[in-house]
């Protein structure tokens, strides 16, 4: 009996299966515009991600751009334990996550705040203004930007030292200062990105339903037990997938800006991983051992992404996969 049956599932399945396969490719065919007009995207990263992850392979070698990818000599982990073994390395580290904590704690909720702010605010000329005004830094220039904060924090004609001055203070080198560094490139950030970041939850809490607010006002609610109770909870998935993204890529910060600010006299905390890849690979050409540094930086970064999204999917229902 249980052969016969066995033998009679195995004659369904293998009449199931093609009649399955018929209902996909059919049902490709009749959305052949979504398939199309996804094809660039695909494309996209496909050339410009995927193609070039062949050139990992000269972090494993003593690379000569004359001899070729297949002509270099295999050094293996070489270059990755220089790096290791370098009296630099923890300084790199520790500058980098330095930096990238600082911005995501004070970077983080700032968008949050404004977004339930501006959420709360009647539509008016005020609300647009606001809206305008915290939008607007982000459409400037990394290198304006960073023109603008050195004139602005010069000790003898940047406004902030005047300001300063005028408080009955001493001006600070604040661009010569090791310390004031990391707080300067943080808050700078803060200030251009954090309009824009609101985008995103004011999207979100657009989808809350009015009614709830309704029913709340009418139970006695005030505003503030409203946002805490309605507002906050419609953003929480939100929050979570920004979270998980920006730590996934907390070792990931940019070089350019920091290039900018950098000057020998902040050397000390402002040489961050991804200025050094800079300059090793392209100034000195070190082009195996600027590759090895950054392919170490994104493992760190997919090991950190990895794993913040799993404690994610256990502790709550939202994650990126």
């Amino acid at each position: 009996m249980s052969s016969g049956t066995s033998l009679q599932k195995g004659k369904i399945n293998s009449s199931v299966k093609p009649e399955l396969k018929k209902r996909k490719n059919r049902k490709i065919l009749q959305n052949w515009q979504l398939y199309v007009l996804i094809l660039p995207a695909f494309l996209y990263f496909f050339i410009f991600k995927y193609v070039p992850m062949y050139g990992i392979q000269i972090a494993f070698k003593d690379y000569v751009p004359t001899l070729g990818f297949l002509g270099s000599e295999w050094v293996g982990f070489k270059h990755f334990e220089r790096f290791f073994n370098s009296y630099y390395f923890w300084d790199l580290i520790q500058n980098t996550l330095g930096i990238s904590i600082y911005e995501l704690i004070v970077g983080f909720p700032l968008p949050i705040i404004l977004a339930l702010l501006l959420n709360e605010a009647k539509d008016g000329i005020y609300k647009r203004t606001v809206q305008t005004v915290t939008y607007a830094p982000h459409f400037i220039s990394v290198v304006v930007i960073s023109g603008m904060i050195i004139a602005f924090l010069s000790p003898t004609t940047g406004i902030i030292n005047h300001l300063i001055q005028f408080l009955g203070f001493e001006p600070i080198a604040f661009m010569s200062d090791p310390k004031w560094f990391k707080t300067v490139y943080v808050l700078s950030g803060v200030w251009q990105s954090t309009g824009w970041g609101t985008i995103i939850y004011l999207a979100a809490l657009s989808s809350v339903d009015p009614q709830q607010h309704e029913a709340a006002v009418v139970d006695g609610a005030t505003r503030f037990q409203r946002i805490r109770h309605i507002n906050i909870p419609a953003i929480v998935p939100t929050m979570i997938i920004l979270l998980i993204l920006n730590l996934g890529t907390i070792m990931a910060m940019g070089f350019e800006k920091i290039l900018l600010l950098q000057n020998p006299l902040n050397l000390e905390s402002s040489n961050v991983i991804a200025t050094f890849v800079y300059q090793a690979g392209l100034l000195e050409a070190q082009y195996s051992f600027a590759a090895a540094v950054g392919l170490f930086n994104a493992v760190i970064n997919a090991i950190l992404l990895i794993t913040v999204n799993y404690l994610a999917r256990k502790t709550s229902e939202t994650s990126l996969w």
